[in-house]
């Protein structure tokens, strides 16, 4: 088994398989529109636009679980994400990415990585995290807005990065991928 199993919903409504994505590496991130972490929506376009050509994409999946800060619409993420930061990597329809109602695609992935490999314990994510929503620190649970997960060109699960790893400080490990 592997991602490319899984079927996503593109924010036009065009439902596809991940199948489409094999031989390229991917980074599969939850976004959110209102964050603080937002601005890392720029770092992703950047590594999209840089390792596109050479079998690499970035998967955006907006979700609304943490702080309620991805409220808007489809049609209005993609009009946002565009708008302000020119993003042209594939964005799919908000889904839930913890839970009951999460999408099987998040339900293997938490599974196949269910630990971020750099949390820093000393960040103010983590710090508020601990006070106030300790439940999301426990178990495979998505922490938080912008936790990425990287795939391989066979769709296995490398590596998962805490929300505050920024899209540069993952460089050397797409480029190692892109190497094989």
């Amino acid at each position: 088994m592997s991602v490319h199993t899984y079927k996503a919903t593109l924010s036009n409504g065009e439902e596809i398989g991940l199948d489409t994505y094999k031989g390229k590496v991917m980074l599969i991130v939850n976004t959110a529109s209102k964050c603080g972490l937002t601005p890392q929506y720029e770092g992703l376009e950047k590594l999209y636009d840089t390792y596109k050509d050479n079998g690499f994409t970035v998967l955006g999946f907006p979700c609304n679980q943490f702080g309620g800060q991805e409220p808007g619409t489809d049609e209005e993420i993609s009009s946002f994400c565009s708008l302000n930061y020119q993003v042209e990597f594939p964005l799919f329809q908000k889904i839930e990415v913890n839970g009951d109602q999460a999408h099987p695609l998040y339900q293997y992935l938490r599974e196949q990585a269910p630990e971020d490999v750099n949390f820093d314990k000393n960040s103010g994510l983590y710090k508020h995290l601990s006070t106030n929503a300790p439940e999301l620190l426990e178990g495979s649970n998505i922490r938080w807005n912008f936790t990425k997960f990287l795939i391989d060109q066979d769709g296995n699960v490398v590596k998962r990065f805490a929300p505050t790893t920024t899209p540069e400080e993952i460089k050397n490990d797409i480029e190692k991928l892109l190497m094989k």
